[in-house]
């Protein structure tokens, strides 16, 4: 069987693990965000990609859920001594050369799609990882600070604000120039099987389906499309989803999230058990839906919902 998911971090990454435990003969190949990618210190930062890398690969912060296990911070404290910025995005040091590697490598010529492969020769992830594209694009948040509307990273907004103010407005600038990586188009044309993990659905799995041809290609595929909700109760499984949901005019719960995607791209939704009452809503925007326990608790949950998510594939495929 061959599974595509399309995937942020944390989220995204633990689905993973889980699917990997549910359907372990499966040829899965994941497609990443990269709209939450940074230069810091003269670095290619690449946020998502990483921690599906180091999740798979057994290197994560389990606690944490992203950054490197065992992880210390004397690079960082050394260039906050010498003045050198900014000091909310926590690298660490065994991080950091994952970075130089990376950043070594695209300035010889190399696009990130290739390095993205080299670098995963070190973790064996046990998915074939694809950045969405190998043009940059980086996600923009527009917020009022001190009374001034400003643009800023999604970073900076997501890690040195925490969320704290409204977004106005969420921009993946560059994806309408991007183009899909090499790869991913022939992995969604040659699916038996697509999923939306329980990721962001604005930043993450939104900012992938902004590069031309990959909604399109999801949208047109022979696979069925499946997603989870990131939603459960009106609240986030985990982070600030809701503020930038808000953004689009979406409301926080899994219905609004399903009709969000639309029936020109789900076949089907998973909504939790508390959601259940939605799904006769989401049912009536043309989607299936079945309520299902969505909380990512550990492995074995998570596996069972993946099962759960293959199993709706079969269900709507047939």
């Amino acid at each position: 069987m061959r599974i595509v998911v399309l995937a942020g971090g944390i989220g995204g990454a633990r689905f993973l693990r889980g699917l990997r435990s549910a359907a372990p003969e499966a040829d899965v190949t994941v497609i990443g965000n990269t709209g939450d990618d940074i230069h810091l210190f003269g670095l290619k930062v690449c946020p998502d990609l990483d921690t599906v890398m180091y999740t798979l690969g057994g290197g994560i912060d389990e606690e944490q859920g992203w950054g490197r296990r065992d992880e210390s911070f004397r690079v960082k404290s050394e260039l906050a001594a010498y003045g050198v910025g900014p000091e909310w995005f926590g690298l660490g040091d065994r991080d950091f050369a994952t970075h130089v590697v990376r950043t070594q490598m695209l300035g010889a010529g190399y696009p990130l799609s290739a390095v993205t492969e080299a670098l995963c020769t070190r973790w064996n992830p046990g998915v074939r990882l694809l950045p969405m594209s190998d043009d940059r694009v980086e996600t923009h948040v527009a917020v009022t600070l001190d009374g001034e509307r400003r643009v800023i990273h999604f970073q900076e907004y997501w890690v040195r604000l925490r969320a704290s103010v409204d977004a106005e407005a969420v921009v993946p600038v560059g994806a309408d120039e991007a183009k899909p990586a090499p790869g991913v188009l022939q992995a969604l044309a040659e699916a038996d099987v697509i999923l939306l993990p329980p990721s962001n659905p604005v930043v993450s799995i939104g900012t992938i389906l902004a590069v031309p041809g990959i909604r399109e290609a999801v949208a047109s595929a022979a696979a069925p499309v499946v997603g989870l909700s990131p939603i459960v109760g009106g609240a986030p499984v985990r982070g600030m989803a809701d503020k930038v949901l808000a953004a689009v005019g979406v409301e926080s719960t899994a219905a609004a999230v399903a009709r969000h995607y639309g029936a020109g791209l789900l076949d089907g939704w998973l909504v939790d058990t508390a959601d259940a009452a939605s799904a006769a809503e989401v049912e009536a925007a043309g989607i299936r839906c079945l309520a299902v326990p969505l909380m990512m608790t550990d492995t074995g949950a998570t596996a069972a919902m993946a099962r759960a998510a293959l199993a709706l594939a079969e269900e709507v495929r047939a």
